[in-house]
């Protein structure tokens, strides 16, 4: 498995000033990309088969990415 840590930003204007914020799990190195890709292995445990193209996978990763930049920026 990839490992993953939880990527926190504060939310932008009021609410960030209040405190709040948004996260999101990335990879630890933050290479996802290419562990996506199959350029670099996740060593003990392998990633998990998926039946959808490496365009879906790249397609998901950016989708979940632009996701949390709009969480972060609605305030």
């Amino acid at each position: 498995m990839v490992p993953l840590t939880l990527m926190t930003a504060r939310k932008a204007g009021p609410a960030g000033q209040q405190g709040n914020s948004v996260g999101v799990y990335i990879c630890t190195d933050l290479a996802c990309s290419l562990y996506l890709r199959g350029r670099k292995q996740t060593g003990l445990g392998g990633r998990l088969h998926e039946s959808i193209t490496l365009a879906e996978k790249i397609d998901r990763t950016r989708t979940n990415l632009a996701g949390f930049l709009d969480k972060v920026v609605a305030g």
